[in-house]
Parts: structure tokens; sequence; C-alpha cells
């Protein structure tokens, strides 16, 4: 800082404590507080006062302006700060400086929006090379962690210097987005809905079948989403598959709890499949909000339930496989169903065919309040047993018998043909993340931190 800057620096700081010595000297003591002499204001001396603290005051914002701002006046500049997006498989953070003296710290900070139990900050030293001007960039590999499309991260750099002085810049936010398409978005309610192929009126068929899936859900539950989510709708599953680090090949939705994020490729001609697809999904950010706990694990039926429950009537190809596995006596127990389903593609459609009956069969029996108990229970970190003998008196096995012994006078209702939906085909190992990962375990469920994947056969 120059010596003209410093002098008019004290002059503002003397001026502002000048101003202040005027306005304790005006402030007459209230009632009940002693003040001592020198806070009272002589008689005659009330206008003389105020005009030399008007002037006070405005030549202090006068000078004020003259003050170097907060990154100068610690004489060092920052000349750029800036992150740029490869998506989905990079994010580029960019920064550079000067001092009178050698630069010889710089860090970047930043934290991820989403749903997490505390607030996360990770810091990155990024290499450079010291000296009045440097340049520093790091770049997020998103192999080793990935983030959801409008995944938003606040970032901000500290820089020091030889000299002792340090600057902290003021933070910004980046929103991660598929920038090769043009998205349009409509929102309704908490839930937003961005696509880029096809008419506003496919868009608004896709958000009606949201909508009446968590009125569905909040009607029978009386579980409703405690956060905004958003949906993005590729065009196809070769769309969707660009948007994935590491496709495995047939997703054809994946559902990022964490960041309240469903991506689907739906296209123009599989409304029908699209408007169940995207309930299915959404019931998942749903149900993972509810019980968003660093203790809850939730039985895989009741997951995968939940959300057949919440696309609506059981389809006839579900129905038809159920049917015929009750009379072949061929259903699979209750308590092999909490746990992932089977990679043999009969038996996880029949496993999902089961979990929706479950559901049904405890919303049939026992009403909403005690399910929504059951998440609550399950959401302090109870077991599965346990859970199931604290609200409902019975365990896993328990269930399975009562089920059993009520699907005499089940009723199925047809509707759409069946399209198989996403099991357990691959597992792929998850590197350790930076920040914040969603995870590429190839599950058949939203769990607390990852994410399930609907297929396309």
């Amino acid at each position: 800082m120059t010596g003209r800057g410093r002098f008019m620096r004290r002059i503002a700081i003397l001026l502002r404590v000048v101003g202040l010595a005027a306005v304790a000297r005006i402030v007459p003591a209230k009632a009940g507080i002693q003040k001592s002499p020198e806070f009272r204001v002589k008689p005659g001396m009330t206008s003389l006062v105020r005009l030399v603290l008007s002037g006070v005051v405005l030549l202090s914002v006068l000078v004020s302006g003259l003050v170097p701002a907060p990154v100068e006046a610690q004489d060092i500049a920052v000349l750029s700060s800036s992150a740029v997006a490869s998506f989905p498989l990079s994010l580029e953070f960019k920064f550079r400086a000067q001092s009178s003296a050698e630069i010889n710290f710089v860090a970047l900070h930043y934290q991820v929006e989403r749903l997490n139990y505390a607030r996360v900050t990770s810091e990155v030293r990024p290499r450079f090379k010291p000296g009045p001007a440097v340049e520093a960039t790091w770049r997020w590999d998103m192999r080793l962690g990935s983030l959801p499309p409008g995944a938003r991260v606040k970032y901000w750099w500290t820089v020091g210097d030889a000299s002792g002085r340090k600057l902290v810049t003021e933070a910004k936010t980046f929103e991660f987005n598929d920038e090769r398409y043009k998205w349009k978005s409509v929102t309704a309610g908490s839930v937003t809905l961005s696509w880029y192929e096809g008419d506003e009126a496919f868009a608004r068929e896709l958000l009606n079948s949201v909508q009446a899936s968590l009125d569905r859900l909040g009607r029978d539950m009386g579980a409703k989403l405690e956060r905004p989510v958003r949906a993005f709708i590729y065009a196809s599953g070769r769309d969707l598959q660009g948007a994935l680090v590491y496709p495995v090949g047939w997703e054809g939705g994946v559902a990022v709890s964490e960041f309240g994020t469903v991506m689907i490729g739906i296209s123009t001609s599989e409304l029908a499949w699209g408007k169940r697809a995207i309930a299915h999904e959404i019931t998942h950010l749903l149900v993972g909000q509810v019980t968003f706990s660093p203790y809850a694990d939730l039985p895989i039926w009741l997951n995968e339930g939940l959300a057949m429950y919440g696309e609506g009537p059981l389809e006839q190809g579900y129905a038809s496989l159920l049917q015929q596995a009750i009379s072949q006596k061929t259903l699979i127990s209750v308590r092999s169903l909490s746990a992932p389903f089977s990679t043999d593609p009969r038996l996880a459609l029949l496993s999902y065919a089961q979990s929706e009956a479950l559901v049904e069969f405890l919303l049939t029996k026992y009403g909403r309040d005690k399910l929504l108990a059951l998440l609550d229970t399950f959401k302090q970190g109870a077991t599965f047993d346990g859970a199931l003998k604290s609200v409902y008196g019975f365990d896993l096995d328990g269930l399975d018998k009562l089920w059993r012994e009520s699907l005499e006078t089940r009723k199925t209702t047809a509707s759409l043909p069946l399209r198989p939906r996403a099991n357990e085909l691959a597992q792929r190992p998850v590197p350790a993340a930076p920040a914040a990962a969603w995870g590429f375990l190839v599950f058949p469920v939203v769990l607390a931190f990852g994410y399930s994947v609907r297929r396309r056969w």
C-alpha cells in the first residue's frame, strides 16, 4: 500500500472514531440507566454537535470511497477466479493473483450442496510456481467422485505471500450442468423437470404423472417431499449413457438421493413407460428424504415396494408373474427380499412384484400411520426385525407368514405391458471421492448414499 493510501485510511478510521464519540454525546440517558456527565449534551450545544457530526459523517463517507477494497487493502490482487465444466468428466478451477511480495501459498476450498449430515469443506493445494504473479489450476476428475447434472458447488480461494499477508476471496457458486443440450424446464410444486426433445405437452404429461404419484403417497402413506427435487429427461438411453461417467450399457434411469436428482432416458414415443419410470424414481427420492439418517438401513423389498406402489396399479406382467409364483409355490421369502435382488431376470422381476404386494398388504391391513412409523423407526437405526416388531409386533418371518395367508384374497389390476426394471447385474468399485461421490454401486434401490438404476430391455 502506498504512503498516500495508508494516510487516507488512517484519516477514515480517525473520522469514524470521532463520529462515534459524537453519537455517544448526543444520546440521552434512558430511564433507569445512570449515565456519567460527559455523555450529556450541554444546553445550547445540540445544534453545533449535530452540525459537526453531519460534517464528520459526510467526510468519512467521501474518504471511505478512497480506501482500497479488501483485496487491494492487503496488497494481494486477485486477477481472475473461474470454474469450467466438461460434463460429465471433469470440473476445472482456475485462479490468478499478484502481490508486491512473493506469493507462496494458494489453496482452493469448496463445498458441494447436497443432503448431508454435516457441512463438509474440502481443501485442495494445487501446484503453482511461487512469485509475485501466480496461476493455479485444479481439475476435479469425476472418475474419482462424480456429480449429477445440476449439482451446485460453492468455492473460494486462500492466497498468502512472503510478507505474511493472507487473502480469502469471496465465495462463488458454480452449477455443474450438462451443456451438450439446450434444456427447457417446467416446475410444479417441489418438482422441476428439465428436457430438451419433445414439446411442453410431453413434459407436462411426465410431470403430471409425478404429481399423481406424490399425491397418492401423501394420501396413502402420509409422506411428502421435504426438499425440492429435479428430473433430467434425456431423449434416449444412448443420450443418458453419455451423461454417466461409468455407463453400464443398460440403465434406463438413475436416482441420486443425496442430490435430489433423477436422470431418465425417455423418448417421445415411450411416454407411457416414461410416466411410470419417473414416478418410480421420484418415489425413491421421497423415501430417501423421509428416512435420511446416518443410521437408516431399509430392507430392499420396502424401498422398491414403495417405488412400485408409487407408480400406480401393478402392471399386468408383474401381476401374472406373481400369480404364477403363488400357484407354483415358488415365492421368495421376505427375509431374502431384504437383501439385493437376484441377478436372474425372472427372479428379479418377481422380487419387484412381491415387494409391491408386501407394501400394499401393510397399507391395506394396518394403515398408513403404521407404515410411516416403520420408516421413522428405520431412520432411528432399528434392525429389519427390530423395526417390524416395534411397529407391528412381528418380525420378517412373521410378516412372510401373514402376507402369504392374505394372498388368497389379493386382487391385481391389469394396466400396461411389463417393462422390466433394474436388477443387480454388476458392481463397480467406488474410488474415494474428494468431496461428493454419488457412487457407482449398481443396486436396484436408492440408498442413503447410492443411486438406483432402472433397466430397459
